[in-house]
């Protein structure tokens, strides 16, 4: 699931093969057996390390940005949202390991539905109490079936029970996906009856004003 990039530095581990050499070269030259020969080695490959570090500028990659925390203002709550979108992460990681594509189609169906479900409650942390029952036992029990079926798969498993498990984990995909989309539309039944009325409402003045465009008279 892709999502907002952010810079991350990352330091180069070349001032530290700087200062081995360094304290190899004063290794050389200097009476390193001894205590002040060592301690100079030692000053020696510190200051190369510290200077080179200043000079070589670290390695900028791109990596995904940290996720806002949940806050319903239920702990257990907040806790269980924060396994529910490691739970999402899971259900990615088993798309790519499942190779039949119609059972795939039916995983990304749950992972989008699924990370649309989540971003409503980081909008809208009053909804969480919601998606209670989806968090903490309609994901994790799709995630712990597709976990079997994927496990199954790769070890090539070709008796009957394994047969019989595999085939009701895909007959039923589709019907776990649909359910994912319906917790998501569960979530704007609010918004969807207070458009309407505005819809309903706005309708009516523009009638009562003559400005529907129903009972316009013709002029000719």
């Amino acid at each position: 699931m892709a999502g907002k990039m952010v810079e991350k530095k990352i330091r180069s581990a070349l001032p530290l093969y700087i200062a081995a050499g360094a304290f190899l070269v004063c290794a050389a030259v200097l009476p390193v057996y001894s205590l002040p020969g060592f301690l100079g080695a030692c000053a020696v490959a510190a200051g190369a390390y510290f200077l080179s570090d200043k000079k070589i500028p670290p390695r900028v990659v791109m990596v995904p940005a940290p996720e806002d925390p949940f806050a319903t203002g239920e702990e257990a709550l907040d806790a269980a949202l924060e396994k529910a979108r490691d739970d999402l992460e899971k259900l990615e990681v088993l798309n790519a390991r499942i190779p039949a594509a119609a059972l795939s189609a039916q995983i990304s169906r749950m992972e989008k539905a699924g990370a649309a479900i989540l971003q409503q409650v980081r909008e809208h942390p009053e909804k969480g109490r919601d998606i209670r029952k989806f968090v903490t036992y309609y994901l994790p029990t799709a995630v712990k079936i597709l976990t079997t079926y994927a496990d199954l798969s790769a070890s090539g498993a070709g008796g009957e029970n394994a047969k019989s498990l595999m085939s009701d984990v895909e007959k039923n995909a589709g019907t776990i996906a649909a359910a994912f989309e319906a917790q998501l539309d569960a979530l704007f039944a609010g918004e969807v009856l207070d458009v309407s009325s505005d819809i309903a409402v706005l309708d009516g003045m523009l009638s009562g004003d003559g400005l529907s465009g129903k009972n316009n008279l013709k002029l000719s």
